[in-house]
């Protein structure tokens, strides 16, 4: 089933900034990012959106992207530090295990529900920005995935309707403290530790891909080519983790759900390859886009 986004024709890949040089508490700006910068779009409409949370909770997308049309970027790039697209998600829920390739490296059986834990919003980080491996540990590493952004709520929805619930994808990293991912059977702690969520560059509207399933994730740490799986691949899709989600806990516009990553993570290799300092992870998802982050020691970041 299309996303109802689809039908609104609201084409967009929508940006959260801040400018540079202002302290980072300070609110993020919004925009619809073009070939020439970005658009600020808080001054469309008279003001009507104050963030890409907002335009979601509202119903704004097709608005946004009529009140848009024709026009140039009214900021540089170069001026701005991009932010996770939705820096203020009320969820964030993160399916582990989720790709069949995945799956055989870990050797684990096959499970008839999704493995699910929750990420913290104020972890993520946007594109460009450093990842920070805590001093605590050597064993980071990387996870390359799809985000899906929900577009409007969803409460105990049926798996052929679930699509119709997506505002659109990003690139997610999902860095991952793997002894501390590993004190118990609970993988929440080394999924949580701050500047370990890379998010973004942006949210691409479900209207600009036809089938999100031809899609490609690849994930390459100094160049090296780590994973590379197709949507497809993934064990429960993204209707049925809508689905299945969606039952125990009401979905909110502007929430994310982050859908596994593949094989090829660092921890499974022969032998294991975790991330330094210095290191250059690139996540693309074909259609979607290209996240790119160094790795600094927390700390060591300002």
């Amino acid at each position: 089933m299309q996303s109802a986004f689809l039908r609104e024709k609201a084409f967009m890949r929508l940006v959260s900034y801040r400018s540079k040089g202002t302290p980072s508490a300070s609110p993020a700006s919004f925009g619809i990012l073009v070939e020439d910068g970005v658009i600020d779009a808080q001054g469309l409409l008279s003001g009507e959106f104050t963030s890409v949370r907002r335009v979601l909770e509202e119903g704004g997308l097709a608005r946004l992207a009529s009140a848009a049309e024709g026009r140039s970027a009214t900021v540089a790039l170069s001026d701005v530090v991009i932010l996770p697209p939705v820096p203020d998600p009320t969820k964030i829920l993160c399916a582990g295990i989720n790709y069949h390739t995945h799956r055989v490296e870990t050797a684990r059986s096959e499970s008839a529900y999704p493995m699910l834990f929750t990420r913290f919003a104020d972890t993520q980080i946007g594109d460009g920005a450093l990842a920070l491996r805590p001093a605590v540990t050597e064993k980071f590493d990387y996870e390359g995935e799809l985000a899906v952004i929900i577009g409007k709520t969803a409460d105990r929805v049926a798996v052929p309707e679930a699509m119709s619930h997506v505002a659109g994808y990003a690139c997610y990293n999902d860095f991952s403290v793997r002894d501390w991912q590993r004190h118990t059977s609970q993988f929440l702690p080394g999924k949580n530790f701050k500047g370990t969520g890379a998010f973004g560059p942006c949210l691409v509207t479900a209207d600009e891909i036809a089938d999100i399933r031809k899609s490609v994730l690849q994930t390459w740490v100094n160049g090296d080519l780590r994973q590379t799986a197709s949507i497809a691949d993934m064990v429960f899709s993204i209707e049925e983790l809508i689905s299945y989600i969606s039952t125990f806990t009401v979905l909110h516009p502007g929430d994310i759900i982050v859908t596994g990553t593949p094989g090829g993570v660092g921890l499974f290799r022969e032998p294991p390859v975790f991330l330094n300092v210095g290191d250059h992870v690139v996540v693309e998802v074909s259609g979607v886009g290209r996240l790119s982050n160094l790795v600094a020691e927390a700390g060591e970041e300002h």
